[in-house]
């Protein structure tokens, strides 16, 4: 019985699956990453090359937490458990080796202003130019990726370096194999931001920028 397999055992004891089930580690992932890919036949299981150096307890945590996705189903185990907390833990042993220079100014002024300075840096890299995901936090890259279309306005940068900031600090809450990242306490946080016409900025600024895209083609 391979990783999988017992993962499923353990997740879902009395359920019953057809589909072969395989782990493959591969260095092509970033750090800590994985994914599944299933079909009728089987459910294969690509895990980061890192993960071969974490213990199976852990990373079965990480299996079920897949699982449950694409059963779409709540459920808690020891080994669930063990895996949350494993990723809450990367960011304080990561080696930060990625920061830009101008997204490294924002973060300093935001951990000044809302964190005194006690938030550690983390990797601070330039996404695609997109409307939509205007920034995000990877808690396993400990990297915080921005849109390049924040590069026009600091104060709106600012604002969504303080959102993705406040997603590492505050990181996340567990309930059944469910990650709860936008909680009661992350929106009373996100308030406390200086400007407080700050989403109705941003909403007009992404707007102008849309049309401004619109009106390139015609």
């Amino acid at each position: 019985m391979n990783l999988a397999e017992k993962a499923f055992k353990e997740l879902f004891p009395e359920k019953y699956e057809s589909r072969r089930f395989e782990v493959k580690y591969s260095k092509k992932f970033s750090k800590y990453n994985a994914n599944v890919k299933y079909n009728k036949i089987f459910m294969r299981f690509n895990l980061s090359y890192d993960w071969k150096e974490i213990s199976e307890e852990i990373q079965m945590g990480l299996i079920q937490s897949l699982l449950l996705k694409i059963y779409k189903e709540k459920n808690k185990t020891i080994n669930l458990d063990l895996y949350q907390k494993f990723v809450k833990n990367i960011p304080k042993f990561s080696i930060t080796t990625k920061v830009d220079p101008f997204l490294e100014e924002s973060f300093n002024r935001v951990n000044e202003k809302y964190f005194y300075g006690f938030i550690d840096l983390p990797n601070l890299v330039w996404g695609q130019l997109s409307f939509r995901k205007l920034g995000s936090y990877d808690y396993l890259a400990d990297t915080i990726t921005m849109s390049k279309i924040m590069i026009e306005d600091e104060e709106l940068l600012d604002y969504v370096m303080y959102h993705e900031l406040l997603h590492k600090k505050l990181q996340f809450y567990t309930k059944n194999g469910r990650n709860y990242h936008h909680t009661t306490e992350f929106r009373k946080k996100e308030k406390e931001f200086d400007n407080p016409n700050i989403d109705e900025k941003l909403k007009s600024f992404l707007a102008r920028k849309r049309m401004k895209k619109l009106f390139k083609f015609w």
